[in-house]
């Protein structure tokens, strides 16, 4: 017997089934996990905004009509969930504890763990990423870091290809300024050619190989 589909186990859900969304889950945690602790850069805020979501999506499912595909909706959810929470940690920035720099907070705060080739760039570039606007940051990890097509992610975020395809562009060159220092060395000439080390360091962020 063939597994059900997506979108037969969320209908089985609402109908329901008590175990089709936990089937569901099982099936595409992963990459949920993934974009979430990407987005958020901390383990714990990101389980807490994916745990958020999932609720969510237990309790909206009756509302999905089909005009996406059922992973695309949840990672909308999620996505919208870790924006959310980027949000108002923005509204209400963190007090570093008495006696701790800002940048001894920073080193404090857990941060994703994933096979890398290379550490050190490996962490400027999480560091960097985690500096773009959030618009920025989302488009590049669904699209860089996760490897979604333009058009869904587009779907996910509730915008025209066009937006996500500027998103991106604007976040890669924004990378590669905050990036030149790597490819040169320090030095600050040469700086117009350095988008390729964004894109292979996106990829290592991603736990990929260049």
């Amino acid at each position: 017997m063939l597994p059900l589909s997506d979108e037969d186990l969320l209908a089985a859900h609402v109908a329901g089934d008590r175990e089709a969304f936990a089937e569901l889950v099982r099936r595409h945690r992963d990459r949920l996990w993934a974009v979430a602790v990407r987005t958020l850069h901390d383990r714990e805020e990101a389980a807490d905004a994916l745990q958020d979501a999932l609720l969510k999506a237990y309790r909206s499912a009756g509302g999905y009509r089909g005009e996406a595909a059922v992973t695309t909706w949840l990672h909308r959810i999620v996505v919208n969930s870790c924006l959310d929470r980027v949000r108002r940690r923005q509204a209400r920035p963190t007090v570093p504890l008495p006696g701790e720099s800002a940048e001894d907070e920073g080193r404090r705060r857990p941060e994703p763990a994933s096979p890398v080739i290379d550490h050190d760039t490996h962490l400027v570039v999480r560091q960097a990423l985690a500096q773009l606007p959030e618009e920025q940051r989302a488009a590049l990890i669904l699209v860089d870091v996760q490897g979604y097509p333009v058009a869904e992610v587009a779907t996910i975020l509730g915008v025209a290809e066009g937006t996500v395809k500027s998103r991106c562009s604007r976040g890669r060159a924004r990378l590669a300024t905050m990036l030149s220092d790597l490819r040169n060395g320090g030095n600050p000439a040469g700086h117009d050619d350095v988008s390729g080390i964004s894109r292979a360091g996106l990829d290592q962020a991603g736990g990929r190989s260049a």
